[in-house]
Parts: structure tokens; sequence; C-alpha cells
């Protein structure tokens, strides 16, 4: 039992390596299996983002307005993911939004410079989010925060499970080839905690609509991603999870 701790340990800072700047240091924490089973964790990697991004937004309102509170929360949650997701979101944008075949879309896709979809896309999803940031009541966001960062990560995970990624090596090549249903339970299972939390902050009808905005924004980006590559590669995870938070966003500000 004290190993499978220690190795579940180890998978989760490895989770945590991969997926944000936070000083995990360790080189011996890698190892291709490990890095294949980190997905059941990612959700809970969204917590701790989700935590950082709430405490920042909850000093920052006891000085500044919301929408000055709410920018930089959204600042502290890119630097704390190095844009981990915001860079697929934006490549995803270029590639789909330029690529006028499957081959040319996963071509541009793959080149690391930022083109006019993923620029527009990315500007237009960053004041998204910190405008319904802005616009919700300021005891509730870090409760928002916490819930979409969580689930909109699981969201990811879901995708990992059930397509297909395109791609024969990438960011995304370890960990798809490693979701098991017992990851995908864990996940979903934090995802969904995750939202659980909004329930005594903001109540059922609320949380019931960050769940229906996230699985909107889910829904909407994976269509537009499956139809056109027949799968999916790593930033179309990092679309996902961007249209999934801001949807989580969107869909408790309507229910206000």
């Amino acid at each position: 039992m004290r190993a499978r701790l220690a190795e579940e340990g180890a998978i989760f800072l490895l989770a945590v390596q991969f997926l944000t700047r936070l000083p995990v240091r360790s080189t011996r924490l890698y190892s291709p299996a490990r890095l294949a089973a980190t997905p059941r964790w990612h959700p809970a990697v969204g917590l701790i983002v989700g935590a950082i991004t709430g405490l920042v937004f909850v000093a920052a309102a006891h000085v500044f307005p919301p929408a000055l509170a709410a920018l930089l929360s959204t600042a502290a949650g890119l630097m704390t993911t190095g844009c981990f997701h915001e860079d697929g979101f934006a490549d995803a944008c270029d590639g789909l939004g330029g690529g006028a075949t499957r081959e040319r879309a996963l071509e541009i896709m793959r080149d690391s410079r930022l083109g006019t979809y993923g620029a527009a896309g990315l500007g237009l999803m960053l004041g998204g989010k910190i405008l319904a940031l802005a616009a919700l009541p300021v005891g509730l966001v870090p409760w928002v925060l916490l819930a979409a960062h969580a689930a909109s990560r699981a969201s990811s995970v879901l995708v990992m499970a059930t397509s297909r990624y395109q791609r024969d090596h990438g960011t995304g090549k370890p960990v798809a080839d490693g979701i098991t249903g017992g990851s995908l339970a864990v996940a979903l299972a934090t995802g969904i905690a995750g939202l659980a939390l909004l329930i005594p902050a903001a109540g059922l009808l609320p949380t019931l609509g960050a769940a229906a905005g996230l699985a909107l924004g889910h829904l909407l980006m994976r269509s537009r991603f499956e139809r056109r590559l027949g799968g999916y590669t790593g930033d179309c995870l990092g679309a996902v999870q961007q249209a999934s938070e801001i949807g989580c966003y969107l869909g408790v500000l309507a229910c206000l």
C-alpha cells in the first residue's frame, strides 16, 4: 500500500510538472508509464491552478475594481501554467481557421508562430474570461475559478479517452496512449467534485448552469476539430479546455 501511494504521489507531481510552471524539479519523477498515467490527476492540478487564481482575485479585489482583479487573476493563471492551454487554443484557431484541408490544418498547428486566427481567437478568449469574471459577484469568483479549472481539465481528459490522436508524436502522444477506464473515472470524479464546490456558494441552478456551459463549450469545440481532423491533437486538448472553462463562467453568469 505504501509503495502504491508513493507511486501515485509521483504520478501526481509529474502531472503538476507537465501542466504548470510550479517548482517541481525532480528528474526522478519521469517515466513513460508515469506520464501516460498523469491524465487522471489533470483536474486535481486544475484545482491548484484555480486556488492560485482565486487567491489572487480575492487579494486584488480588496484594492482594485473587479475588472482589474479579474485581469490580475487571469494573468496569475497564465504565469502558473506557462500559457500551456492558451498556446494550444491559439494554434488550434490558426489551424482550423487557416487550413483548407486536414493536412494543411495539421501543418499550421505544428508551426509555433502565431497567426491572425490564433491572435484574434486568443484575444477574444482572454477578454471574454476577464469580462465574465468581472461580471460575477466578487465573493463567488474564487469558487467559480476552482470549479472551472478542475472541470475543464476533466473535459480534456474525456477527449483523450474517447477520441483518436492524430499525430505520430507530439505533446499529447504520451498521455494519449494511457487513458484507462480507471483514470477517466478519477478525472471525471475530480471534475464533478470541483463543480460541486459551487453548490454551497452559488446554489444549485448556477452550478447546473456551469455544467451546461462547460458541456456546450466542450461539444462546440470538439465538433469543430473532430469534423476537420478526424480526431484530436495536443493543441485541440488546450482548445477544448479553454472552451470548457469559459463556458463554465458564462453558464454561471447566465443563471444568476
